[in-house]
């Protein structure tokens, strides 16, 4: 009788506290996540709103006419292929499904953080196909795996919610940088073409002027006043220490940085003219870095280290 008794009270109060309920924004489920549930913020669009480019289709260097010398471009070198992925396109699609070879790449750009990052597409072995969620986190896309419907920070490189909660994935190293820039040094290179499948202007930029202006279109998790929200800095991870570079540092200083990050020398080169820089080893390998906003890398990463010009 008592334990029939346990058994009707048990049932009782899952009818009226259901705690197994999932929680859910914009058709994924939330329950679990390893981020607070309130500041994982609707963007705005829906689920695929913003659709990711499953079928790139490329041209030569000499075909991008659409494309200015002062235009941004996402540059990856992979097996001897070089890639350009025109931002004024990444705008509006924020994911590229992609393929060097037999190595799937995914590549990504968070306009709102201005941060393009590139990864290898799969976890544990087995293949992953990104689209947008529509949803952000401190102010950056999160990504889903159409596998699994798992949410995927950006910045963070990591599945923060669903099946695979936790995972993360192995960066890729790319050149954020002008168009001239790049072609001048992969003069072979592909670019990807305006024809996307999508009917979109890629002349006009829907985030024009949002560099300059200090404001921020959604809440973030700690903002600093050392520089301004959009300087961008070039942010690296080594061995679990973050630091970052900002341009306006760099520009004081010589082309060439030396420094140690996490125990680990390190080699940041800075073009000022083009605006970009990449980093390397002491073996000259480079690795994987991103080029952000102030606002976004410290909003992550608010313990980082910051490169000061002597």
């Amino acid at each position: 009788m008592k334990t029939l008794w346990k058994i009707l009270f048990a049932g009782l109060l899952l009818a009226t506290f259901p705690a197994a309920q999932a929680i859910q924004k914009n058709g994924f489920d939330l329950t679990g996540a390893l981020l607070p549930l309130d500041e994982i913020l609707q963007g705005g669009p829906p689920r695929d709103g913003i659709p990711a480019i499953d079928r790139p289709q490329f041209v030569k260097a000499g075909d991008a006419r659409f494309l200015k010398n002062s235009d941004r471009v996402l540059g990856i070198v992979r097996g001897g292929i070089a890639k350009a992925y025109p931002v004024r396109i990444l705008n509006w699609h924020e994911i590229v499904n992609d393929a060097f070879g037999t190595e799937r790449i995914a590549v990504t750009f968070c306009p709102l953080c201005g941060t393009g990052m590139a990864y290898l597409s799969e976890t544990n072995g087995k293949p992953l196909n990104f689209g947008v969620s529509g949803l952000l986190y401190n102010s950056d896309v999160l990504l889903y795996d159409r596998q699994t419907d798992s949410l995927w920070s950006q910045i963070l490189s990591q599945a923060v919610s669903g099946p695979l909660k936790g995972a993360r994935l192995t960066s890729v190293p790319l050149s954020h940088t002008t168009w001239a820039d790049w072609k001048k040094r992969h003069s072979g290179t592909l670019v990807l073409s305006t024809d996307t499948g999508f009917a979109r202007d890629y002349a006009r930029d829907p985030y024009e002027s949002y560099a300059q202006n200090p404001a921020l279109l959604f809440p973030v998790k700690g903002q600093s006043t050392r520089y301004h929200p959009k300087e961008q800095v070039i942010g690296v991870e080594v061995n679990g220490k973050f630091k970052a570079y900002p341009f306006v540092e760099l520009s004081k200083g010589p082309r060439e940085v030396v420094d140690s990050v996490g125990g680990q020398k390190i080699i940041v080169r800075f073009d000022g003219e083009h605006r970009t820089g990449n980093v390397y080893d002491a073996a000259s390998k480079e690795i994987p870095s991103v080029i952000a906003f102030w606002f976004a890398w410290y909003a992550f990463h608010n313990d980082t280290e910051i490169y000061h010009s002597k």
